[in-house]
C-alpha cells in the first residue's frame, strides 16, 4: 500500500502525484450523497456505494495506521463534525463504563447547620444516584473503490476517508437531535409580527431552569425556525420595529445568558431523491458542558472511546487485485443523563 500524508495543506502521494485538498473536498461533496446500503460482504459491494460496515471489516490485519493519521485535522466542508462537537461535547471513556445518574435536587440542597464545633467533625453529607452501565457503540462505514473506475487509487482512498468521516459525524448529530426529541418537555410557539420570538425562547430557558435549577447553556435553532424568527422581526406589520433581526449569535447568546446559540443548517439524504433538515422548525434548550466528567449531572452526554492508536477515527483498508475496500470506524454513545431539555415547535401562525 502506498502511504499518504498531509504536507503544506495538500495531500502528497508516495509515488509523486499531487492533488490539492480543495479538489478532494469537491470530489467528496459530489460523491457523498448516495443512500446508505447494507454491507453485502467480502467482494460483493458495488463501486462507490457507502454501506454499513460489518465486524469482519475491522480486523487488525486491515488496520492502517498511516491512513488513520489522515483523520487528524481533516476539514469537513459542511462543518458537521464541528457542530456535533459543540452541541454534544465528547466525554472520553473506556469502551465499557458505568456512570451515576445523579438526583438533580441533591445539587441544590441547603442547610444552616454547616458550622463545625471546636473538636468536632464537619457534618457529613452523601450524594446518591442510580448507577448505569453503558458502552460506546462501534460505528463504521465502508466504501468500495473499483480500480477500473478511477485514475489514482490513492487519491480515491483519501477522498473516501473524508467522505466516511463526514457521514459518521452526520449520523451522530442526527442521533443527538433524536435523543433531544425523545426526552424533552415540548410546546408550540408562534413567531410572527405580533409576538416576541426571543422572549418566547427566554421563557423556555426559564422553564428549564425551574425544573433543573440550572439555566441551559445551549440553544439550537433549526434553519426553518431561524427564518421564522427573522421574518417576525422584519415584518413591516410589526408595530414597533426593532433591530433584533440583526443580532449576531454571540449577541443573542449574551441576551439569553447562555454559552452558545447555534443554527443547524445541515441536511441529510432522507430519500433517494430528497433531502431533509436534521433539525426541523424547532428550538431546543438544554445543558451540555464541555470538559465535564462522566458522573457530573447534565442533560446530554456523548461518550466516546478511541480507536486502536488513540485517535477518534480508525481506518481499515482491504486491498484486492481489482478493488479496494476502505472502512472508517468510531466509538460513541449519546445518552440523556438529566432533566431540563426543553423544545419549542415553531410556526408562523
Amino acid at each position: 500500500m502506498k502511504s499518504i500524508h498531509l504536507s503544506n495543506g495538500d495531500v502528497a502521494l508516495a509515488r509523486g502525484g499531487r492533488v490539492t485538498k480543495a479538489a478532494m473536498l469537491a470530489a467528496s461533496m459530489f460523491m457523498g450523497l448516495a443512500p446508505l446500503a447494507e454491507d453485502q460482504g467480502e467482494g460483493r459491494n458495488p463501486h462507490g456505494v457507502i454501506c454499513a460496515a460489518n465486524e469482519s471489516r475491522f480486523t487488525s490485519a486491515h488496520y492502517s495506521e498511516p491512513l488513520t493519521g489522515l483523520t487528524v485535522g481533516w476539514k469537513d466542508p459542511e462543518k458537521v463534525d464541528e457542530v456535533l462537537q459543540r452541541l454534544f461535547p465528547e466525554i472520553p471513556v473506556a469502551r465499557r463504563f458505568e456512570f451515576k445518574k445523579a438526583t438533580n435536587a441533591q445539587a441544590f440542597l441547603s442547610e444552616v447547620d454547616d458550622i463545625r464545633a471546636i473538636g468536632d467533625s464537619f457534618k457529613r453529607v452523601e450524594y446518591s444516584g442510580t448507577t448505569a452501565n453503558e458502552s460506546t457503540k462501534n460505528k463504521g462505514l465502508t466504501v468500495r473503490i473499483d480500480h477500473d473506475q478511477c485514475d489514482d487509487v490513492q487519491v480515491e482512498i483519501a477522498v473516501a476517508i473524508e467522505r466516511l468521516q463526514s457521514r459518521l459525524a452526520r449520523n451522530d448529530l442526527r442521533r443527538g437531535i433524536t435523543l433531544l426529541e425523545a426526552n424533552d418537555t415540548t410546546a408550540g410557539a408562534i413567531f410572527s409580527a405580533t409576538t416576541n420570538p426571543d422572549g418566547l425562547v427566554r421563557a423556555a430557558l426559564k422553564a428549564s431552569a425551574d425544573i433543573t435549577g440550572v439555566r441551559p447553556n445551549v440553544v439550537i435553532y433549526g434553519e426553518a425556525a431561524w427564518d421564522l424568527r427573522l421574518d417576525a422581526y422584519e415584518d413591516p406589520a410589526r408595530v414597533q420595529p426593532t433591530n433584533r433581526a440583526d443580532k449576531t449569535m454571540e449577541e443573542l447568546a449574551r441576551y439569553f445568558m447562555v454559552d452558545q446559540v447555534e443554527v443547524v443548517k445541515a441536511r441529510y439524504q432522507s430519500t433517494a431523491t430528497a433531502k431533509g433538515l436534521i433539525v426541523p422548525s424547532t428550538v431546543y434548550a438544554y445543558s451540555a458542558y464541555p470538559g465535564i466528567s462522566k458522573d457530573d449531572p447534565s442533560a446530554v452526554k456523548r461518550f466516546t472511546s478511541k480507536s486502536r492508536n488513540g485517535l477518534r477515527y480508525g481506518v481499515y483498508v482491504v486491498e484486492h487485485e481489482k478493488f479496494t475496500d476502505v472502512s472508517v470506524e468510531m466509538y460513541s454513545n449519546i445518552v440523556a443523563t438529566g432533566l431540563g431539555i426543553v423544545t419549542r415547535t415553531i410556526t408562523a401562525s
